[in-house]
């Protein structure tokens, strides 16, 4: 049994993809690049905004300002402020991790006072506040496993004995580089499901099922 389980935040813990990938659609629109919601979420999905900068830039031929990244995360949380919902679910999931006294953790491509502001939204915050692990405390973001290793180090567990729970695949690919163990959430329809499933994820659609998965085996 996993010694402990990492969330990733947005679309596992908290339902912001939706909201976040029409900004971004509307943005890269503006840029002269048609795009949709969904397709923002198939194409940057589990990047950090660093990484879909330079990934735009490339699409769109512009150079974007240096602040841009900066500039798609006020736009952001001024939409989470509004109110984000936890996943349907999730708060029953931490309860019977609590019960099992397995210890948690959240590993996101996304800054702190964007994860504060929508887990704080969403009401999780209290039960994660101090479990909360950035990539913009690490050298590269997901797919890289620096996140994930950064919080099994600071946690106090072995990697091999650390169960990701991901939503996409930058972050599946992340968990699996860094030893562990990956459950894909794939209740978004927008979600590359063939892909995560190619790279080693279990799959699972209702988050209240994610514990018969964990625990199936003990």
């Amino acid at each position: 049994m996993s010694e402990l389980i990492i969330f990733d935040c947005d679309g596992v813990l908290v339902d912001t993809e939706r909201m976040a990938n029409a900004n971004m659609a509307a943005i890269i629109s503006e840029l002269g690049v048609p795009m949709t919601g969904p397709d923002c979420q198939r194409r940057f999905m589990g990047r950090t905004l660093e990484d879909v900068q330079s990934m735009i830039e490339d699409l769109t031929g512009q150079v974007l300002p240096a602040d841009w990244p900066d500039q798609v995360r006020l736009r952001d949380l001024e939409s989470f402020k509004a109110g984000v919902p936890a996943i349907e679910g999730v708060a029953s999931v931490l309860d019977e991790l609590d019960r099992r006294d397995v210890a948690y953790c959240v590993g996101s491509s996304g800054k702190y006072e964007k994860m504060r502001t929508t887990l704080g939204s969403s009401g999780l915050l209290p039960r994660l506040e101090g479990r909360l692990f950035s990539a913009q405390d690490c050298e590269r973001g997901k797919p890289a496993p620096d996140v994930f290793l950064l919080a099994a180090r600071t946690m106090g567990h072995a990697p091999e004995n650390c169960t990701v729970i991901e939503d996409s695949l930058p972050g599946v690919l992340a968990a699996r580089a860094a030893g562990m163990g990956v459950y894909a959430f794939v209740e978004d329809p927008a979600c590359d499901r063939e892909a995560m499933q190619g790279a080693g994820a279990v799959l699972f659609e209702a988050m209240a099922d994610l514990p018969d998965l964990l625990f199936s085996k003990t």
